[in-house]
């Protein structure tokens, strides 16, 4: 197959990040090249995600750096955190530009830790989920915001009424909204 011009295989990605068990996924599409450099989720540091996260559990917010802390923030409160794609070829960090997918094994994540529910980082990971990986696990995501630099039209207020009140059933230190 003759390589697309600017694009590269990247992969596989992270590994997922989960206690024993979970009542409810939250899924990327694929890490950021600032991900993969840091070797963890949302690695940017303008990304929201950690921010959010955090105010949403009630936990301090982390440093750019403190990737133990992170961990703590999905496993202590009953989440698991993985992305849609193990390996793919993408130009630079563009969800758009996004081929030849090869998808992780998120329905056997779901199964061992018995997940109720999966939630979507934007809509290239809802639309990937829903492509690749909804048939097999028959479970319907739910779209939630984008915590992407690149969605800076949807305000950190926004961001949090929309996580809150769909992660509000799934961590007990959310506040109802």
């Amino acid at each position: 197959m003759p390589k697309q011009t600017g694009y590269t295989r990247v992969g596989p990605g992270l590994p997922p990040v989960c206690g024993a068990q979970a009542s409810a996924l939250i899924l990327g599409s694929f890490p950021s090249p600032k991900s993969r450099e840091q070797g963890f989720f949302y690695g940017h540091p303008q990304n929201r995600f950690w921010p959010l996260l955090a105010d949403l559990t009630g936990a301090p917010a982390p440093a750019w750096e403190d990737i133990e802390a992170k961990k703590r923030i999905i496993t202590q409160n009953g989440l698991a955190l993985w992305d849609v794609i193990r390996c793919c070829s993408i130009r630079g960090a563009s969800d758009a530009s996004i081929r030849e997918v090869e998808p992780n094994d998120v329905p056997a994540l779901i199964r061992a830790l018995g997940v109720r529910a999966v939630f979507c980082n934007g809509a290239a990971a809802a639309r990937l989920y829903a492509r690749y990986l909804q048939p097999a696990t028959r479970l319907a995501a739910v779209l939630l915001p984008s915590t992407s630099p690149a969605n800076a039209a949807c305000s950190p207020q926004a961001l949090r009424r929309a996580w809150g009140a769909a992660l509000a059933p799934y961590l007990p230190a959310v506040d109802k909204l």
